[in-house]
């Protein structure tokens, strides 16, 4: 949709501020640019606003980067389970696909940056169609926001799996919604619905 070949989707994190944090864990759930404690969803999101790899959890005082580093994004690839994908851009042909993501992530192969300081007309156009394609992990967080009250509000469990509990069904449902509407364009997930119905 955004030719991008091979992207995967766009990687970004949401905050999730916790009214009931206990006293004695607000230091390491809360970081200064936001008003309170505040738990951390990584996720993967594509410009159909499907939310298909994500962790919750991690402490709100953690940035992007430490949240990468504890989630399981990179295990299949890790494993040699990847999927696969192929594709060509400048005569070269690659197998791995890779995932679209702001100025603060690691300079992997699998994590693409947009430039910093553009001077040449190319990378000017390639940093403003990288920042457009950017936006759909950002559309999916608020939509999924807008879908489900309980997310608009500060999480007031005190137990942090429950907390978590609640995350993921409103990811599952916001998935179910999206299926159903006939909005997925995701060919891994086709494939995965295809093997379930077909599962005895």
């Amino acid at each position: 949709m955004h030719e991008f070949p091979g992207m995967l989707g766009s990687l970004d994190c949401m905050h999730w501020p916790w009214k009931n944090c206990p006293v004695a864990w607000q230091g390491h759930y809360h970081r200064g640019d936001h008003e309170g404690p505040t738990i951390m969803l990584e996720a993967v999101a594509s410009y159909d606003m499907w939310i298909w790899p994500a962790f919750f959890c991690p402490a709100g005082s953690n940035n992007d980067i430490n949240v990468l580093n504890e989630s399981n994004l990179f295990e299949d690839l890790l494993d040699g389970r990847d999927p696969e994908v192929r594709y060509t851009i400048n005569g070269h042909e690659f197998t791995k696909g890779y995932y679209l993501v702001d100025g603060i992530y690691p300079e992997w192969a699998t994590l693409v940056k947009s430039f910093k300081c553009p001077l040449e007309p190319k990378n000017v156009k390639f940093k403003r169609f990288q920042k457009a394609a950017r936006k759909d992990v950002e559309r999916a967080f608020g939509v999924l926001q807008g879908r489900w009250a309980i997310l608009k509000h500060p999480a007031r469990p005190f137990s942090i799996n429950k907390i978590r509990r609640i995350m993921y069904t409103c990811v599952i449902l916001h998935n179910m919604i999206t299926e159903n509407n006939e909005r997925n364009i995701c060919d891994l997930e086709e494939d995965y619905l295809c093997e379930r119905e077909n599962m005895p």
